[in-house]
């Protein structure tokens, strides 16, 4: 297991994946002020921001006075998938300031690859027992994102759970900054794409806390690449380097979201498809990022002696 060593700045101790996160919000910080006059509300993306930069500094310096290994992981945890989370609206709310929506073009080169609109053929498949499984499985994903933290935190340590964050970090930040270059809204977004779904959802209860979700939560955007099947891909192989009994029992749940994507009408195929690589983009190029951070890191730390 490769180590994650900190840098001090200002007297903290900055690892790879506070880098990632804050210098991802950043970023978007930077881009909502200077394309503030194309955003509907510059000034409380701007002020949200900086007060989750803010909690999430706080968080660091807390972190620093625990020694308690389970309320370490809680407040590591929590507040880095925190981020996650207002990095995923930032990005969204940011999505229009160079380009227009992409569905169409979408549309055009999934019926010229499949032959057709896989939105279209998976609805040959619908019933309200594989709606629920669909959909359980698009909700469970919220809730494996801090167990399998626990599982790999308390089995292998600190350390390994530090791996887990930065690659869903990176993951997180690489699919906010796809949204923003090519933004897509979405099959229940896009006039042309909704015409294609006629045969309705049934299902239980999972259905109607997707749905829930759906119009409480998402709105036009934050599609491409897929952040569920990005984040679940390095999920599931974080589970097979750290929880290997976990990988087994996720794989049918994993895989399933993978389908439940496209079959729940969240995201376009090419979405999904995408989402997937981007994954494993995240995945082989995280050894390399984690090696020339600790380089730096063991540089600055022989400067200082």
């Amino acid at each position: 297991m490769r180590e994650y060593k900190p840098v001090c700045v200002l007297g903290l101790p900055i690892r790879i994946i506070d880098a990632a996160v804050l210098g991802g919000l950043v970023f978007f910080l930077l881009l909502a002020a200077v394309f503030s006059g194309r955003l509907d509300e510059p000034l409380s993306l701007i002020g949200r921001g900086l007060l989750t930069a803010s909690l999430y500094t706080a968080s660091i310096l807390w972190l620093t006075r625990l020694t308690s290994r389970p309320l370490r992981f809680l407040v590591r945890t929590a507040f880095v998938q925190f981020m996650f989370l207002q990095e995923y609206f930032m990005a969204r709310d940011l999505q229009l300031i160079f380009f227009s929506w992409n569905d169409e073009l979408v549309l055009t080169w999934e019926k010229a690859l499949f032959g057709g609109q896989p939105l279209v053929w998976i609805q040959k498949f619908y019933s309200p027992a594989l709606t629920e499984w669909m959909m359980f499985v698009y909700v469970v994903y919220i809730a494996i994102y801090p167990v399998l933290g626990a599982v790999i935190f308390f089995r292998r340590g600190e350390q390994t759970n530090e791996d887990y964050l930065f690659h869903l970090g990176a993951a997180n930040l690489l699919c906010g900054l796809g949204f923003i270059l090519f933004p897509v809204a979405g099959p229940l977004r896009f006039e042309e794409a909704r015409s294609l779904l006629a045969v309705p959802f049934e299902g239980g209860f999972f259905t109607q806390v997707s749905e829930l979700i759906r119009s409480t939560v998402h709105a036009p955007g934050g599609t491409i690449p897929s952040p569920h099947c990005a984040v679940a891909t390095v999920m599931w192989i974080m589970a097979w380097r750290y929880a290997r009994r976990e990988f087994y029992f996720l794989a049918p749940v994993i895989l399933s979201l993978y389908v439940s994507t496209v079959y729940g009408r969240f995201h376009y195929a090419s979405d999904s498809i995408i989402g997937i690589l981007a994954g494993f983009l995240v995945l082989a190029a995280g050894p390399t990022l984690v090696r020339g951070w600790n380089r730096w890191a063991d540089c600055r730390a022989g400067r200082r002696r």
